[in-house]
């Protein structure tokens, strides 16, 4: 009999037995074949969760349009392919893969859900997906239920633009409708604004289409939530810490627990939930971003997949769970346990990241990166990356792009954890022409 070994997960009903050469045998001792799973997207930010799966004993199959994408030659097997559903599923088909995931990319979000329909596999659904993703349509189903959130109306033209802000009034917020990471986003406080940048917003959306919403004050705040069977169970809330001015929708920080407390933690945990049924969500890992304000909280954004932005590492390090492995089993269609979501352990904890003002790094292009080994050396720090070359520009706050690195810090309260990688992070020195 060929040989084999046993690779065991955190959970144990994960135990796959991997074999160098199946052979026929008694029918209740024969070896299964190894999992394949189709990751869509294969970038940097995949990265790290095609490494986890190739741990958890499956074979990873990744597809990027980008031929110098890194997860390419991570996996087990890498294609150069436009983002297709009929090519991606004939791809599928070719390797017999048992499952289609993406990680930290939202215009894969649809991609997957189809892709999963063509090859009768597990996923959240192409009319979900479309909730999920275009602004506008998740804002008219969270209003048919009555999620509390921004007013809001679609855009495509400068007059159906004035028409909007005469309804939501000013100061507002344009986005895409259907774009993710800050990108063509705006800070209206004029008719003049509208003007100046609804072209950038239609640009970034892929049928030309913006949404005009309310602006608000207020903190806001990260959800990660794992829904199973249309159950939401939330594992972590933090404070999603932002700058003032261009750079308003970008993270500068994420900060566990959130500093919310009482009352008002409970009220967001509830929209949570409400915002996950309203969309009809059934398995997925669901990231609602929040905004408490004096008198409500309001949903600002929905996510169905594992987030960007090292929002795993909140789960993974805070306190425990691995949402990369929940979003896999989903993806391969298997049980997700109550020990898989259940907090291991509390840690306070925060990410503080590599920006210009009002992070440490200069306005520039790169000439050298030092003080790395510094960062890791400093009290409480877990992790520290940069995201940084010879030559390349830094620029002002205006786009989750414009984060060049991250720091990631642990302290005894989540204020402690903030100082620590705040302070870390001034340890880099960027030398900038």
């Amino acid at each position: 009999m060929g040989s084999a070994r046993a690779l065991k997960t955190r959970s144990s009903s994960m135990v796959h037995m991997i074999c160098d050469q199946m052979v026929t045998c008694q029918a209740d001792l024969a070896l299964p074949r190894m999992k394949t799973v189709l990751f869509i997207g294969a970038g940097r930010h995949q990265l790290r969760a095609i490494r986890r799966a190739k741990e958890l004993g499956l074979r990873v199959l990744a597809a990027d349009r980008n031929p110098e994408a890194p997860g390419l030659t991570e996996a087990d097997a890498g294609e150069v392919c436009d983002f297709d559903v009929s090519a991606l599923a004939e791809l599928g088909r070719t390797h017999s893969v048992d499952g289609v995931v993406t990680v930290a990319a939202d215009r894969a979000v649809p991609i997957v859900a189809a892709v999963a329909e063509e090859l009768g596999l597990p996923g959240i659904g192409r009319e979900v997906a479309h909730r999920v993703t275009h602004k506008v349509a998740m804002r008219r189903r969270l209003a048919e239920a009555g999620v509390p959130q921004p007013e809001f109306a679609a855009v495509r033209t400068i007059h159906e633009g004035k028409d909007a802000l005469d309804t939501v009034g000013l100061p507002a917020v344009l986005k895409p409708a259907d774009c993710a990471g800050q990108r063509g986003l705006s800070l209206l406080r004029s008719v003049d604004d509208l003007e100046a940048r609804l072209h950038a917003a239609l640009s970034e959306s892929s049928n030309e289409e913006a949404i005009v919403e309310s602006f608000h004050d207020g903190l806001e705040v990260n959800g990660l939530v794992v829904v199973r069977g249309g159950d939401p169970q939330i594992v972590t809330l933090s404070d999603r810490l932002r700058p003032q001015g261009a750079g308003f929708g970008v993270a500068v920080a994420h900060v566990y627990p959130s500093t919310l407390f009482g009352d008002r933690l409970e009220e967001v945990e509830r929209v949570a939930r409400h915002v996950v049924r309203a969309l009809g969500i059934k398995d997925a890992v669901v990231y609602p971003q929040m905004l408490v304000t004096d008198e409500e909280t309001l949903v600002v954004e929905v996510a169905a997949r594992v987030p960007a932005g090292q929002m795993d590492q909140v789960a993974t390090r805070a306190v425990g769970v691995d949402l990369v492995e929940v979003a896999l089993r989903q993806a391969l269609g298997e049980e997700i346990p109550d020990e898989l979501i259940r907090h291991r352990f509390e840690q306070p904890l925060a990410i503080s990241f590599l920006t210009a003002e009002p992070g440490p790094l200069t306005v520039g292009r790169v000439r050298a990166v030092t003080g790395i080994e510094r960062v890791r050396a400093f009290p409480g720090v877990d992790d520290v990356e940069v995201f940084l070359r010879r030559g390349d520009r830094i620029e002002p706050v205006a786009r989750d792009g414009d984060r060049k690195g991250f720091v990631i810090a642990r302290g005894a309260t989540n204020i402690e954890a903030l100082e620590r990688a705040e302070a870390a992070a001034t340890l880099i020195d960027v030398d900038v022409e």
